[in-house]
Formats: C-alpha cells, structure tokens, sequence
C-alpha cells in the first residue's frame, strides 16, 4: 500500500502550524515542557506537534511525551527513503518488529515525559505513527532536506 493510501486510511490528524513544540502544552499544566533544545516535536493525547518538522541531513530529531499517556514512534517502512535506516522507539529494525512489540508487551512504549531521537542521514520525507494511537490520527512527518 502506497504511503498516502495508507494515510487516507488511518484517518488525517489535524493541521498544526507551529516552527517547533516551544509552545505544546503538556497535560501537567506546565507552560513549556517542550521547550529549546528540550525537544522538536512534542506528543500530546493524539497527535505530534507540529505533525511536519523539517530537518537537515546529520540533524538529530527528539520527540517528547508531554501527555499523560504512553506513546511510540514508529516510521512506516513504506513512508521513509529508500536508502534511509529504519527508526523506531524501542530501536527495533522494521515496521512489523515494531508494532508486534507493542501489541506483546508495549514494547518501544515512551513514557510520561520522556524522549526519542534519531539521526537523519538520508534527504526526503520520513512518514511515522504512534502505534497505540495511530486511529485517532496519531501521524507525523519530517522531511530532511540537504
């Protein structure tokens, strides 16, 4: 399945403008949880703020949990470049890897205020989901660019 199939599938989440998650409230009433060099993008009840974060190649991304729910990220092995390594929490190697450990034992699981990072090498767009939440709309991007 083509990745924007896949994406109409899944449902779209809504659109965030935001430069960078300086501004994402968290669900601890903390005014910026996701704030400088804390993190990118930031990971509410159900979505990434902001959904598309545009990186440069050697750039190292960090998600952060600012919600009171568990979260992953997990590229869709489809949804990234063709000569680019796969990336998810938990650091498994593939999509299906990664989504049965979270189906097993929540594996690759992002706890209340915690972070992930990864390296982008590779210029393009990197499509990624969190797997307990990618139903309700739970879908990001970064596009990495030279």
């Amino acid at each position: 399945m083509n990745r924007r199939a896949y994406l109409a599938l899944v449902g779209s989440a809504a659109s965030v403008s935001l430069a960078g998650c300086s501004s994402v409230r968290s669900a601890f009433g903390d005014d910026e949880l996701c704030s400088g060099d804390d993190c990118d993008i930031g990971m509410t009840r159900n979505e990434f703020v902001p959904e598309e974060y545009e990186a440069s190649v050697g750039e190292t991304v960090v998600w952060k949990n600012t919600s009171d729910a568990r979260h992953t990220v997990t590229a869709l092995d489809n949804g990234i470049p063709e000569d680019a390594e796969y990336f998810a929490s938990g650091g498994y190697e593939d999509q299906e890897t990664a989504v049965d450990a979270w189906h097993e034992e929540e594996g690759g699981k992002i706890e209340i205020r915690e972070t992930y990072e990864h390296t982008f090498e590779v210029p393009g767009e990197y499509d990624y989901i969190c797997e307990p939440h990618v139903y309700g709309g739970m879908i990001g991007t970064v596009i990495v660019s030279e």
